[in-house]
């Protein structure tokens, strides 16, 4: 990296809440001179933690050359420059085509994570994903839409398998998902959408695969929500009797004798 040069910061702002941006996350906003943030989900109380004097741009309405030619010239002229993505940047982020944009220009970035929708949903829904005995497998996907997805990857072929799934940017073709989902949990299998889960306007709707698409409409969701299937949402006294090895008083491992 150049003398005098900071790299380009890629930070995954969280879910919504500004509590929930990382400690790593939200100091780099503190120090940043740009901030480059996806308006159309990130939150405007996320920057809050910027300095007063930052300069803050929302990329809601910008293509990938000018999102590009901004942080290049804040890189540039010295500046500390901060790209701020909702949830993990590493998840439908979009950042692939940014970091390679800014490789062949010769500017360093780094990627600070943080926490995506599916993990905000399962903490307010008060599930673990990955039940002893029942699944150990969690799947983040989307349908097909406007962005294709590769057919081995089609949701059916996912769902197949029946262990807990995270369906993003979906919404819009809720009623295909219900179907698909019935054909492979059944129609009774309890589901869950979690809508802009952490913001104060959070809608958490418990459901089942079969009702999907009328809940949805009920509650006029059609965007900014996560649908989430799987055991982990059966009924919680069918599953307090399951167990992880982790705390059984009969399983050794390396720091317990059985």
């Amino acid at each position: 990296m150049e003398s005098g040069k900071h790299s380009i910061i890629f930070c995954g702002a969280g879910p919504g809440d500004p509590e929930l941006i990382t400690v790593k996350g939200q100091r780099a906003l503190a120090e940043a001179d740009l901030v480059l943030y996806a308006g159309s989900l990130v939150p405007e109380a996320l920057l809050a933690w910027a300095p007063a004097a930052a300069r803050t741009v929302n990329s809601a309405d910008l293509a990938l050359a000018r999102i590009v030619e901004l942080m290049a010239e804040g890189y540039r002229a010295g500046r500390r420059v901060v790209r701020l993505h909702t949830g993990d940047p590493g998840l439908y982020g979009a950042i692939h085509e940014q970091m390679a944009a800014l490789r062949a220009l010769g500017i360093d970035y780094r990627v600070i994570p943080g926490v995506t929708a599916a993990f905000a949903a399962a903490a307010a829904l008060g599930v673990e994903y990955t039940v002893p005995d029942k699944t150990q497998t969690l799947i983040l996907t989307r349908m097909a839409g406007r962005t294709p997805v590769p057919a081995k990857e089609s949701l059916a072929a996912l769902a197949r398998h029946q262990a807990s799934m995270a369906i993003y940017l979906s919404m819009a073709m809720v009623e295909d998902v219900s179907r698909i989902l019935s054909e492979a949990y059944g129609p009774e299998a309890p589901c869950a959408i979690a809508c802009r889960v952490s913001h104060p306007e959070e809608k958490i709707v418990r459901t089942r695969v079969a009702d999907l698409a009328s809940s949805a409409r009920q509650h006029a969701i059609d965007r900014l929500a996560v649908i989430v299937v799987g055991p982990a949402l059966e009924d919680p006294a069918a599953l307090a009797a399951l167990r992880s090895k982790l705390y059984d008083e009969d399983f050794a491992h390396g720091y317990r004798s059985a």
